[in-house]
């Protein structure tokens, strides 16, 4: 037994146990313990790409992130996010892989967007930089303390493509085909962010893991509907249980016309859980992208891209 393995089990036995049928290896429990690498994303709506890069080469030190342009790791600075780069929005401080959500979507100028769990707006403000704060994004999240973190982040960021709105994401089922994208980065029991606080772990039960499944098939089945056909919907979250990812994913599969497409980025991934605990999901679930925290040295992530005919 390695001290990770013991900490983790004196802080939250129940999620060690449920993690061992999921990822059992030394490498994995000790990762969880391991500091995350501070990492930014450059914001192109603020500046040129290559004075940005250039400001921050003169100041910092940088490693790209191979799978988002971009996206750098950073060191040399305590807290990026305390810095006059972010505090005028040439830089959002990002995890580096929450930024692969917007990369596999890429959405396009003049492209209507939904971002339907949006707060606090990283991925929202990304979006608007691919779009070239042309078209149209719906940011949307359910809780007023969320809409302000997010309202504020878009005007730092400089994006002026967003409509704000504050609703329950079921509600978009009754917009019925009018997004070109969706993103549902959705709830979740956040075990991907136990290397940013120890919180997650301490609150991580397996009666929430179950609720939140079932919020999450409801949202992913309205994000759906409210697809053109022709259009993406990227569904991600930053945790690892299945029931939450791969279950959700065989769900919209088995109830609608949707299919995943398979995602090919620069990174080292995890095979998605096609069989787990006596349940079997469907084989397509196999196109989707599982990425554990020991993979790149990042949160764990997961992440499905669906297009609907």
């Amino acid at each position: 037994m390695n001290s990770s393995y013991k900490l983790l089990s004196e802080i939250n036995p129940a999620f060690v146990r449920r993690y061992e049928q999921i990822d059992c290896s030394r490498e994995f429990f000790s990762s969880l313990t391991t500091p995350l690498r501070q990492s930014v994303r450059v914001n192109t709506l603020k500046g040129k790409y290559e004075d940005i890069v250039a400001l921050l080469n003169g100041k910092y030190d940088t490693e790209k992130i191979p799978w988002c342009r971009e996206g750098f790791f950073i060191s040399g600075v305590e807290n990026i996010g305390r810095t006059p780069e972010h505090a005028i929005g040439l830089v959002f401080s990002q995890e580096a892989a929450s930024m692969i959500p917007v990369v596999v979507l890429n959405p396009k100028p003049d492209d209507v967007v939904l971002d339907m769990a949006a707060a606090p707006g990283a991925k929202t403000t990304q979006i608007a930089q691919y779009m070239e704060n042309k078209g149209c994004i719906v940011a949307n999240d359910v809780k007023d303390y969320r809409i302000n973190m997010l309202v504020w982040n878009l005007q730092r960021c400089g994006v002026y493509c967003a409509i704000v709105t504050r609703m329950d994401g079921r509600f978009f089922q009754r917009c019925n085909e009018r997004f070109d994208k969706i993103l549902l980065d959705a709830p979740c029991s956040n075990v991907g962010m136990i290397r940013k606080n120890y919180k997650y772990l301490r609150e991580w039960s397996m009666k929430s893991v179950i609720n939140l499944s079932r919020l999450q098939k409801s949202l992913i089945i309205s994000a759906y509907a409210s697809l053109k056909p022709g259009g993406v919907l990227v569904y991600s979250t930053c945790t690892l249980d299945p029931v939450e990812n791969e279950e959700v994913v065989s769900y919209l599969l088995e109830k609608t016309d949707a299919r995943l497409e398979k995602i090919n980025l620069p990174l080292n991934r995890h095979e998605p859980i096609v069989y787990f605990n006596g349940r079997e999901y469907l084989a397509d679930v196999k196109k989707c992208l599982r990425i554990h925290p020991q993979d790149n040295d990042t949160e764990g992530f997961f992440v499905a891209k669906v297009v609907k005919p």
